[in-house]
């Protein structure tokens, strides 16, 4: 495994905290979700931040520190639903680190909106044909990544371990390219 940051991406709600933490802990990195180190910085929740300094401020916050941590290694990272909205986050995640974009169809996501729409300020006032909307358009700037996995009724430890056995083999076909080019 090389040394580059793993990170996730793709829609709220969709599991990005849960499969980073648990391929962190299986490849030995440290894990950061980037909302909960905004939340700590600032010492409120992120729906808060959005209601007292608004979604400006939160985004500059969020392009900031994604900046920072695409500079270090190592790292497993989850970004926020949004983040990836930014084309300068876009640009340095795809440049310097591997992306990992995990997908769910709407039906299923929809399944969870109970679990998630009181910490999700985007998603507050929203009708569900508006989430929907919102959901597909942001399909189109996940599409910018380097591996997609479909989670659709697969268990945490599954896609976790579908995502190490894809990384192994992107790096034993990195060796081998590097090898051949070395001949």
């Amino acid at each position: 495994m090389n040394d580059r940051n793993i990170i996730f991406i793709g829609f709220m709600g969709v599991g990005k905290t849960t499969v980073g933490q648990l391929v962190a802990q299986k490849l030995n990195r440290k894990f950061i979700d980037t909302d909960e180190e905004i939340e700590k910085e600032y010492g409120i929740a992120t729906s808060e931040i959005f209601k007292k300094f608004g979604e400006k401020v939160f985004r500059e916050k969020e392009m900031s520190l994604i900046i920072s941590l695409c500079k270090q290694k190592n790292l497993v990272v989850s970004l926020g639903g949004g983040a990836f909205l930014q084309e300068e986050i876009r640009n340095a995640c795809l440049a310097s680190c591997i992306v990992i974009f995990l997908d769910l169809t709407f039906e299923k996501w929809r399944e969870r909106i109970n679990l998630i729409i009181e910490s999700r300020p985007v998603l507050n006032g929203k009708s569900i044909e508006e989430m929907k909307e919102l959901f597909y358009k942001r399909q189109e700037i996940y599409s910018n990544h380097h591996i997609k996995i479909d989670t659709d009724n697969k268990e945490v430890e599954d896609i976790a371990d579908q995502i190490i056995k894809l990384l192994e083999n992107r790096r034993l076909q990195n060796l081998v390219h590097t090898e051949e080019g070395d001949i």
